[in-house]
């Protein structure tokens, strides 16, 4: 899983301190839609069973053939059916990283105004970056608002495929149909939503009309 590249359309962010059937049920009905990645947030609760969570999560989505990346928690790559890492920032030592990692993997990075993250990232050979936040959000509340002629100045400067994440809505997103972007992550907007498959093709939607 992990040799493939990222493609385009919607990357969607779960948090595990759901609770784990209700996310599990949303997950799978998530997945009868089209989807290119799944990421897990790096919101684990005290005690979880982690990595019983990773294997069923990875268990469903690979039956999809769909990758599965955890947010910062490189070291959970190893041992488990994980496919890749999302790093928030600039990781150190970036390659023991690599060395410690005993697989193949799939890797990027949340980018914001700072063009030096995208420069970064393209330098050390990432699979793609991820702009954060384009609209206010309640699950994006870290992320500064990335102005869109940052997005225009990397898409021109690097080649690496772009996400947009944060506060991104099937009504909003027709105001990024002039940048030049691979999808986008999407958390509570599908995830929050009782028939998430119907969210996912809402959002299809209005990115085939772009």
């Amino acid at each position: 899983m992990a040799n493939r590249k990222i493609g385009s359309g919607i990357y969607l962010v779960i948090d595990p301190a759901m609770d784990e059937v209700t996310l599990l049920n949303k997950l799978t009905l998530c997945l009868k839609e089209k989807l290119l990645a799944i990421q897990i947030w790096d919101n684990f609760k005290d005690k979880q069973n982690i990595t019983e969570l990773i294997r069923k999560i990875c268990e469903l989505c690979h039956a999809k053939h769909i990758p599965v990346l955890i947010n910062n928690k490189w070291e959970l790559l190893n041992n488990s059916l994980l496919d890749g890492v999302h790093f928030d920032k600039i990781p150190e030592n970036y390659a023991a990283i690599k060395e410690n990692i005993n697989k193949p993997f799939l890797s990027g990075l949340t980018c914001t105004n700072d063009l030096t993250l995208v420069e970064w990232a393209s330098e050390n050979n990432l699979d793609y970056i991820s702009f954060c936040s384009i609209f206010p959000s309640n699950t994006a509340n870290s992320c500064e608002l990335v102005n869109l002629s940052t997005i225009h100045q990397a898409s021109k400067r690097y080649s690496l495929p772009i996400f947009l994440a944060g506060g991104i809505k099937p009504e909003n997103i027709d105001q990024l149909k002039e940048l030049n972007y691979a999808g986008i992550a999407v958390v509570s907007g599908i995830m929050s939503t009782d028939k998430p498959d119907e969210s996912i093709k809402n959002y299809q939607e209005q990115l085939n009309s772009i």
